[in-house]
């Protein structure tokens, strides 16, 4: 595993890509990703280490929903794997730029993002919703939050939903936008904000770890999403996605995939097969 330590991330936001690249040893992509791949006997994936239960570090060690299930897929492949841990902010230029192979990090799909990227089948749900202080009774529902702060990861799509929520809402939200979650859940708990966004599968593990600091604002507001891995647009790479999709829908076919969702989220959520239509 390629660690970026916390110390060395602003160097890398400013200096781009380049230096990871070099220090992960990726080479660009030839014709074919996947023979590529297959060829090398590796398959090199990016994904920022600080989105529980997705991708987090438990000491120096990657664990995490996103960890079980792209070994998985590797063991299938016959291929290693190799992870890369880069701000959330250079892993999908990373990716355009051809640094590494593959984006492991959970990615909202939207309609946006597919003009520019190849999306597997969704790996989870990806619903946006809100999370308070527990002891906050201020706040019940997601329209609550009118006139009230924010905090959220930079240039998420959760992000953007609740730019979009807090039109319709009487007094507009102000989003504080942070590096990574884990800053917006501090701030949240030190009272700097009046909520945290992100997923519902994030803050509801998040919320299962520290129910004394935190709870969720129910119902989610967001519109009914998932996440994906995603690829590169182009004949080149297609194959390489194809071949990650197909081992996943195995994977929910055979159990692995319901194994792993119970293991992280308490229970087994049905998925779609196919990449669906987005809805944001």
């Amino acid at each position: 595993m390629i660690r970026v330590p916390p110390a060395s991330r602003r160097t890398v936001l400013k200096a781009g890509l380049a230096g990871a690249a070099a220090i992960a040893g990726v080479r660009p992509a030839l014709a074919d990703t996947l023979a590529e791949v297959k060829k090398r006997g590796e398959l090199i994936c990016a994904t920022e280490m600080e989105f529980a239960p997705f991708d987090f570090l438990v000491g120096d060690v990657y664990t995490g929903v996103d960890r079980d299930l792209i070994d998985a897929v590797g063991k299938d492949l016959g291929v290693r794997v190799k992870y890369l841990d880069l701000p959330w902010t250079s892993v999908l230029p990373g990716l355009e730029a051809r640094k590494f192979d593959f984006v492991i990090a959970p990615v909202t799909i939207t309609a946006e993002r597919m003009k520019r990227y190849s999306f597997t089948v969704p790996i989870a749900e990806a619903t946006v919703a809100l999370m308070k202080r527990a002891d906050d009774a201020s706040i019940t529902k997601p329209s609550d939050l009118a006139g009230k702060t924010v905090g959220g990861g930079k240039g998420t799509a959760q992000v953007a939903q609740l730019a979009e929520y807090s039109k319709t809402l009487p007094k507009p939200i102000e989003i504080k936008e942070y590096v990574d979650n884990n800053q917006s859940y501090a701030d949240l708990a030190a009272g700097r904000v009046d909520a945290s966004v992100n997923s519902l599968p994030n803050l509801g593990y998040v919320v299962s770890k520290r129910p004394e600091t935190f709870a969720l604002v129910m119902p989610p507001f967001g519109k009914p999403s998932f996440y994906s891995w995603v690829g590169r647009l182009g004949a080149e790479d297609q194959p390489l996605t194809d071949a990650i999709s197909a081992i996943l829908v195995k994977m929910q076919e055979d159990g692995r995939l319901a194994a792993i969702q119970k293991k992280w989220f308490g229970q087994a959520i049905a998925l779609p097969k196919t990449v669906p239509t987005p809805a944001v």
